[in-house]
């Protein structure tokens, strides 16, 4: 009896949640990550691809069988869609991704831990002074091998109008070379745009 009484004990004392500071901290010391990455839409729809992050402020996100790629330059978020020649832009910092991208990002001031295990945290980001903005929550998992000893497993962004957007994250590598090159892109509407390059 007594050691079902121990054992039951040491069952029942919580784990120590990973501190936001420390989520915080993992952000601030990935300089660059690239990915396989798999996004769900909110229709069920998966699309595969590889991802790319430079911090700060640009992302890419190449799809495998879609013609369209996702792209920020360091001041916005671009979506190309080659098939029909549409480009829509927001700036970086009225986006989703803003946590993600923004070196200088005070997490503990737009965040907070929704759910803590001993090896794996999600942490909703969003700005009470911007809703319009949309969230972004984050998955993170313990990694060692990752910066702050925490890993980016994926997230989930809502945006102003209530779409979500599911990324999951494969075979990530941190802080290795990234070309500047992945963050230009080729715009389709360049002929009807003269003199404008990006």
């Amino acid at each position: 009896m007594i050691r079902i009484a121990l054992l039951a004990a040491v069952i029942a004392v919580p784990v120590a949640a990973a501190p936001l500071d420390d989520i915080g901290a993992a952000l601030r010391a990935t300089s660059t990550m690239t990915a396989d990455f798999a996004q769900t839409a909110a229709n069920g729809t998966v699309a595969t691809g590889k991802f790319a992050l430079s911090r700060p402020g640009r992302i890419r996100f190449a799809y495998d069988k879609l013609p369209l790629l996702v792209v920020a330059d360091g001041k916005r978020l671009v979506y190309i869609d080659y098939e029909v020649s549409q480009v829509s832009e927001w700036p970086i910092g009225s986006t989703p991704l803003a946590p993600l991208l923004d070196a200088r990002f005070d997490l503990a001031r737009v965040a907070h831990v929704t759910r803590s295990a001993a090896n794996d945290v999600d942490v909703e980001a969003r700005d009470a002074k911007h809703p319009e903005y949309g969230k972004l929550n984050l998955r993170f998992v313990r990694d060692t091998a990752a910066p702050g000893g925490w890993s980016i497993a994926g997230w989930t962004a809502t945006d102003a109008q209530s779409n979500l957007t599911e990324i999951r994250l494969s075979n990530l590598r941190y802080n290795t070379p990234v070309a500047a090159s992945l963050f230009q892109f080729r715009d389709p509407r360049a002929r009807k745009l003269p003199g404008r390059t990006f």
